[in-house]
């Protein structure tokens, strides 16, 4: 099975002085801006990183879910930040880490239990695959 989603963007002008503006297919986005200042500066509006860093977490929160699920545990809640690391090397720019924080609230868990299922999804939801970035974690079970 594949499942195809997409996002787009639109950009007008200079890195600088343009303006782009993202979507998403669901509209949950729908043309919200990002540009220059909102990602080097404190431009109101979005950017690249921290939508990364929200699918990121999104995911891994699902993945963890799953992985829960598989262990007849079941969450209360999952709290997770993905900080994205962005770094100018080389007169260019690189996301060389993305830092996951996560505490959860699991009725019946061990720590040890929660430990490895926090590491397994992060080691194998999808958008962990995907990114060639180091990924840190810590894991707190409430």
């Amino acid at each position: 099975m594949t499942i195809k989603k997409n996002g787009s963007a639109r950009w007008t002008g200079n890195l600088k002085e343009g303006k782009g503006y993202v979507s998403t297919e669901t509209k949950v986005l729908d043309d919200q801006p990002y540009g220059f200042n909102t990602r080097f500066e404190d431009g109101k509006g979005t950017n690249p990183e921290e939508l990364v860093g929200a699918a990121h977490a999104s995911c891994f929160s699902m993945a963890l879910s799953m992985i829960l699920g598989e262990h007849d545990l079941t969450a209360d809640e999952i709290n997770t930040t993905a900080t994205v690391h962005l770094e100018q090397k080389d007169g260019g720019f690189h996301i060389p880490t993305i830092h996951l924080d996560v505490t959860a609230k699991i009725p019946g868990a061990t720590a040890e239990q929660f430990a490895e299922a926090a590491n397994t999804a992060k080691e194998n939801c999808p958008l962990s695959k995907l990114m060639t970035a180091e990924i840190t974690m810590d894991a707190k079970l409430a």
